[in-house]
């Protein structure tokens, strides 16, 4: 059957502009981090994909390691968009990085002008694109100069190959150095992706009043604390979780009873907020403005569903913070 996007999927979805560029990014976004591999079922992709466009969500977050296998994301990808979204493509922000081990040897990882080039090569190729809108470089290198790093991002935007940069991981310190490096070249940055959440606060250190100053936007990554700001660890690890399962980006020793004990607090919060605690937590990362967008994965259709309801009420009042964070003291 042909796809047909919802006609009131904009009505469903709040966008804010990102930093002081003309571009505006919905308020959650879609990130293929798991779930999209080659090891995954190409329909469940397909209809998470559609049904996160039809709630509005415009933007999709991948990267060239993205799977298992390492590429197969954004090949999945590229069949999604080929099937469903081709007359949409102007409708849709399409993010990819690079920046972490891709292919052997010494040109298939960190920041070298080399490598960058390159890998968005590959991955236009495997998504089937001309152009991606937002390119990353996912993680600093201590070994090339930062100049080198932001030159070439500079270059792939001169050659059409992205609209618009960003960096991921970056500390405030260099955050700060490579957007006056980019501002110098002529290609502003235009985002960062750190790691936020109630229980990973790190970005408050000094992060989000430099992105703020310079005019950069913000994209939180893992805003449910990998799963965890969820109700699907309050009765034990289900086998079908995370959790439970050979990932290396959560394990069992994670989920303590101290840990529980706070979530159920937090899950308890949350339902008296008229909120599913995902909800919640999406909502404490968007609060004030701070935050562009919320960047969330997802295995199931349902999960996204309940991800995008998180904008009928991003407000808390000042107790309320405050209980967060004695909660999570």
């Amino acid at each position: 059957m042909v796809y047909v996007a919802d006609d009131k999927r904009y009505e469903m979805m709040t966008y804010r502009r990102c930093g002081k560029s003309g571009l505006k990014l919905p308020a959650i976004s879609l990130g293929l981090w798991h779930n999209f591999g080659g090891i995954d079922k190409y329909e469940n992709g397909r209809a998470m994909v559609r049904r996160a466009f039809d709630l509005g969500i415009t933007h999709f977050d991948l990267a060239n390691n993205y799977g298992p296998p390492a590429g197969s994301a954004e090949e999945t990808f590229g069949r999604i968009l080929r099937d469903d979204f081709m007359p949409y493509r102007d409708e849709m922000i399409i993010s990819t990085k690079a920046g972490y081990y891709m292919w052997p040897g010494p040109y298939g990882e960190w920041g070298s002008k080399k490598y960058l080039v390159s890998s968005l090569d590959q991955s236009l190729t495997r998504m089937g694109l001309d152009y991606v809108d937002i390119y990353y470089h996912h993680r600093p290198d201590p070994d090339t100069p930062l100049e080198e790093t932001m030159a070439a991002l500079d270059l792939l935007v001169r050659q059409g190959k992205a609209l618009y940069v960003g960096i991921s991981n970056y500390s405030p310190e260099m955050a700060l150095e490579a957007s006056r490096i980019l501002k110098s070249l002529g290609t502003p940055c235009l985002i960062h992706q750190p790691q936020y959440s109630m229980m990973a606060r790190q970005p408050e250190q000094g992060l989000l009043q430099i992105l703020e100053e310079e005019g950069i936007g913000s994209i939180a990554f893992s805003p449910l604390n990998k799963g965890i700001l969820t109700d699907r660890y309050l009765n034990g690890i289900a086998p079908d979780s995370r959790a439970a399962g050979p990932s290396v980006f959560l394990n069992q020793g994670e989920i303590t009873e101290e840990v529980i004990a706070k979530v159920s607090r937090l899950n308890d919060m949350a339902a008296k907020r008229g909120q599913k605690l995902s909800q919640m937590a999406l909502a404490w990362t968007l609060r004030g403005g701070k935050v562009t967008s919320a960047l969330i994965g997802a295995s199931k259709v349902s999960q996204i569903e309940d991800a995008a309801a998180a904008i009928n009420n991003l407000s808390f009042t000042d107790e309320e913070l405050a209980q967060i964070d004695r909660i999570l003291a």
